[in-house]
């Protein structure tokens, strides 16, 4: 089986080769009723060196007559659309019964919503391109897949105040992630708490501190400014971490006085 994206350019090349009714001229779009294609689009897909959207997969079919086989290869893109890190992050997070996470610079991806999540991703120097952007998004969005599992994990997210105060995509977008935090942190399995601003030190200030445990007793951690910032397996090291969670929880407001100071926030805007 070819992955997505050979998946996807093995069923266009044919296809469009063989008297799907399109044409190439010099590399100009090519209509099809009110649908425009650029041959550049064809010749990246088919060269396995650009992931298609599934509009543009369906687009594809509608405008080659391929009866559907180009919209049926988006089962197997949509498998590797996304970036290969957030993929392998998501099929941890899909397998863990616990995930601790200090997060001190933004709102963890697992929690943004979309229109946050597109403007977050979208402030990157250098931008990304408008393509790049929505498929970050996506796979983002994908992760979150984690609150719909069953039987549930246990979740346990702190977040800082500095950036539930910041205003990212506008206030409109801004309440809607508020609203979010409030909806996710009244969630059975959730418990999500608030570090404040007026808590002049504790054991997250070097970065995010990240825990995953699984059902059969292993784990895997990562934190910005412990071991390199690579991923940890070893036992001696992940008590190290677990002991900063701990200490990051304990000096947190409480879940309830967490959730009371998002809504004072939500309030305000």
């Amino acid at each position: 089986m070819l992955d997505g994206c050979g998946t996807a350019g093995s069923a266009l090349c044919p296809v469009r080769r063989g008297g799907g009714g399109v044409r190439f001229a010099g590399g100009h779009p090519v209509s099809a009723g009110s649908r425009r294609l650029a041959c550049g689009w064809f010749y990246k897909v088919e060269g396995g060196k650009r992931i298609p959207r599934q509009e543009y997969l369906d687009r594809a079919d509608e405008v080659l007559s391929a009866g559907g086989l180009l919209s049926a290869a988006w089962e197997d893109v949509k498998k590797v659309r996304y970036p290969k890190r957030v993929r392998e992050l998501g099929k941890l997070e899909g397998k863990a019964a616990e995930i601790a996470l200090y997060e001190c610079h933004i709102v963890p991806g697992l929690l943004q919503t979309r229109d946050h999540a597109r403007a977050v991703i979208g402030a990157a120097q250098p931008p990304y391109s408008p393509d790049d952007v929505e498929r970050m998004v996506a796979a983002r969005l994908a992760r979150q897949t984690v609150f719909e599992r069953e039987p549930a994990p246990a979740l346990s997210f702190v977040l800082e105040e500095g950036p539930l105060r910041r205003p990212i995509g506008g206030t409109m977008v801004w309440r809607e992630q508020l609203e979010r935090l409030l909806e996710v942190g009244r969630l059975h399995n959730v418990v999500l708490q608030v570090m404040r601003t007026g808590c002049d030190t504790h054991s997250g200030l070097d970065g995010r501190v990240e825990l995953l445990k699984f059902p059969d007793g292993t784990a895997v951690g990562r934190s910005d400014g412990a071991f390199g910032g690579r991923p940890i397996t070893e036992p001696k090291h992940l008590r190290i971490l677990e002991l900063r969670y701990g200490t990051i929880r304990a000096q947190a407001l409480s879940p309830g006085e967490s959730l009371a100071f998002i809504e004072q926030l939500l309030g305000e805007t």
